[in-house]
């Protein structure tokens, strides 16, 4: 399988790298909802996120065209988003369900 970016909703301001990790600058075909060739700015693991858009601190991680986690810093376009600047959303006991952003 060759390194594809998905793109799974039409809100979502992540993409997904599958196939292998990918090293910045490096084009990745676009699947999902999207065609084309998209590159990361950064260096991102395979099966990671990585932004579509500038994602400002405070702000929601979209995948699935739902809110996954939080950004805690800035988030730049092209850049790895996982645990070093993003809270995670799901599975948290202490948010209710369907509970809004503050």
């Amino acid at each position: 399988m060759s390194k594809v970016a998905f793109i799974l909703h039409p809100a979502d301001n992540v993409a997904t790298l599958l196939g292998g990790a990918a090293a910045p600058d490096e084009p990745l075909a676009l699947r999902g909802i999207a065609a084309g060739t998209l590159a990361p700015a950064e260096a991102v693991p395979d099966g990671h996120k990585f932004a579509l858009a500038a994602i400002p601190a405070g702000a929601p991680i979209l995948k699935y065209g739902v809110v996954v986690g939080r950004a805690t810093a800035p988030i730049a376009i092209g850049a790895h988003v996982h645990i070093h600047n993003m809270d995670s959303l799901r599975g948290r006991g202490d948010l209710a369900a369907g509970a809004a952003l503050a």
